[in-house]
């Protein structure tokens, strides 16, 4: 039975326009990339076929065994990827082609630097891989139909990459999706069979599904009163060899062959910077094929972000981003695991809740970091570009994984004072051993910036005793520190807050002076408190500081001023934990307000001490304008003499 064809004229959504422009400008630099990417989107729906078939098996419609094929006609200048998997409905179509459907499209755009070898990484990144068609094709048609449905509803796609295409629904005898791409002039090479034969060995070599051209046949010439023997029937044979990776043997495997096939898995550009390739087997059989990108994807920090390790059970794709078999600091691994012992009709629902899966999770959870242990110790240039890419999302560990804490947190690097730089290349073992000697804790500040964080008056007695302090200004910093109190014995202790012991660090003549100022300055520190009023929790002598008259500090147990900002910055409540305000007694100008009579200046001074060491910690001021006005006033008097 046929249908009316219904052929309509459609705008792609104007997203999709801009990419199609960036693509057909050439942006891929490897032109040869379009066959890898259409006969991944092939293999994705040959296994999303053998998926749904194992709940309706009627899918398959007598035609079980699943394969690729590629032809082309050279007269025509035409290339054809065919497949016979889960094809698409009319509004599939639709949705997959006319539209991304992706809420990072913005932001991918908005990452565009008009590089093109970095824009290449970029759309390679984002998946777009049906749209590369248009870097050899000045139009592409289109026919599909999806399984289960009849043939009938087939559908027929066409466009010439100018901003709009048609479509209409057609009779299709197959299921699945045949794509013909009408080659540019300047492309006709690739309507060669050796050429296409050896982009396929390239990158296409490791699909788990067979891929089929035309058997090529040469017919010898008759001799001399012979007659032409008859052209052979075309016949197909497979030109890849069809085996998935992961289960062949390590030994077997170039370094080249894992590179290829995780550009192949990963749509990436670049060779991934390390991988680890394991078969275990006992009462949880499994085989898994992981690896670690050299750049980090667009989209890492995005709620929706997809994970990236793909699900097999006995060589049955079964879902694809599945969250459940990494944490989720460790979001950007890529690759595959293939489970022996795990149910073919596996769900999300059951991840959830599979000791099984809980096994392979935690086994390659440590297996990773294993990985990057040895990369740190054996490969610090290596390590330092991964932590560039994906160190802040591995801060994210310590909280997240409490059993493999102490290991993440040996993997950690931070910017110090031990260093003149920025770089975060500091490791807590490295603290370690050069910490003072009686120095029992790790010390740290945390601040919005590393200027911030430098430059901070908490830090002045520890430079003056020569005591290193870690710089914390990542926004993820105040979530790690939570879930890192201590390393190997050691405590971690925030600078800028509590009454900083510094235990032996402290000879016993230090701490009676302390205890002398604290005695001496007890009428100064009463009037700050009554000027200052509910501004402060406490004022105190300060014995932090050296070069600074005030700062600002909260007690040991209180949310820190950093983390707070980072709360509300992300629209969530925090509470406003009044901060103990500390001043230097020997500092010149503290010494000049504790000689003030006059309660007006000296209520001045004090609201301007107390909002320049807000500052000072990254904070923001409740009333700039009354600052201002009592700055101005204040240097006014100082003119006047």
């Amino acid at each position: 039975m046929s249908v009316e064809s219904h052929k309509e004229t459609m705008q792609f959504q104007a997203e999709v326009s801009q990419v199609l422009n960036l693509v057909i400008r050439s942006l891929y630099s490897n032109k040869e990339i379009f066959m890898r990417e259409l006969i991944s989107n092939a293999s994705d729906a040959a296994e999303k076929l053998r998926f749904e078939a194992l709940t309706d098996e009627a899918l398959y419609e007598d035609t079980p065994d699943l394969r690729i094929r590629v032809e082309l006609d050279k007269e025509a200048g035409t290339i054809t990827i065919s497949d016979n998997g889960i094809g698409m409905s009319r509004q599939e179509v639709s949705d997959t082609i006319g539209t991304i459907a992706s809420s990072g499209t913005r932001k991918f755009l908005d990452s565009m630097t008009g590089d093109q070898s970095k824009d290449s990484q970029l759309i390679g990144q984002f998946g777009v891989g049906f749209y590369s068609a248009f870097i050899v094709a000045d139009k592409i048609t289109l026919r599909t139909r999806r399984a289960g449905l009849g043939s009938e509803h087939g559908v027929r796609w066409e466009s010439d990459g100018e901003g709009s295409y048609t479509i209409e629904t057609i009779d299709k005898a197959e299921r699945g999706t045949e794509i013909t791409l009408h080659l540019r002039e300047d492309d006709k090479e690739f309507a060669e069979a050796y050429r296409l034969r050896s982009i396929i060995g390239k990158f296409s070599e490791h699909i788990a599904m067979p891929i089929e051209m035309l058997k090529e046949v040469y017919a010898e010439e008759p001799k001399e009163g012979e007659e032409k023997a008859e052209t052979p029937a075309p016949e197909f044979e497979q030109v890849n060899k069809g085996q998935a990776l992961w289960m062949r043997a390590k030994s077997e495997i170039s370094d080249e062959e894992y590179s290829d096939f995780y550009k192949l898995i990963s749509h990436d550009f670049e060779e991934p910077l390390a991988h680890a390739h394991n078969r275990v087997e006992g009462s949880n059989e499994y085989s898994a094929l992981l690896f670690i990108p050299k750049r980090a994807p667009y989209d890492m920090w995005e709620r929706e972000q997809k994970h990236g390790v793909k699900l097999y059970v006995r060589r049955v794709f079964i879902m694809d981003e599945a969250d459940k078999l990494m944490p989720n600091y460790l979001r950007f691994v890529k690759g595959i695991i293939d489970a022996d012992d795990l149910p073919l009709n596996v769900s999300r629902e059951i991840l959830q809740h599979n000791r099984k899966i809980d096994t392979i999770r935690n086994a390659n959870t440590k297996r990773i970091l294993k990985l990057l242990e040895k990369m740190a110790k054996n490969e610090p240039d290596k390590y330092a570009e991964f932590w560039e890419q994906f160190g802040k999302v591995l801060k994210e560990g310590p909280t997240e994984d409490m059993p493999n804490k102490e290991k993440i947190a040996a993997l950690l690097r931070f910017a110090s004072t031990h260093n003149e730089t920025d770089m975060q290349n500091v490791s807590l073992d490295d603290y370690l051993e050069r910490m003072t000697e009686g120095q029992d804790k790790i010390y740290y500040i945390t601040a919005d910036s590393q200027a911030a964080a430098r430059h901070s008056p908490h830090l002045e007695i520890l430079k003056k005793k020569g005591i290193e302090v870690l710089l914390l200004s990542d926004r993820v910093d105040e979530w790690m520190i939570s879930g890192l109190t201590e390393y190997k014995g050691k405590t971690l202790q925030s600078v800028s807050k509590g009454e900083l012991d510094l235990g032996e660090l402290e000879d016993k003549d230090e701490k009676e002076q302390q205890e002398k100022a604290a005695e001496a300055h007890q009428g100064l520190v009463d009037r700050f408190k009554e000027k200052l009023g509910d501004l402060v929790k406490d004022v105190r002598i300060s014995h932090r500081l050296t070069d600074s008259p005030t700062c600002l500090v909260v007690e040991e147990h209180d949310m820190s001023a950093n983390l707070s900002r980072v709360l509300k910055q992300f629209g969530q409540d925090a509470p406003d934990a009044k901060p103990i305000m500390e001043i230097n007694a020997e500092h010149p100008l503290v010494q000049h307000i504790d000689t003030e009579q006059d309660e007006d200046r000296f209520n001045d001074m004090a609201r301007v001490l107390f909002d320049q060491a807000l500052l000072a910690e990254g904070g923001q001021l409740d009333d700039p304008a009354s600052f201002v006005r009592r700055m101005n006033s204040l240097m006014l008097q100082m003119a006047k003499g």
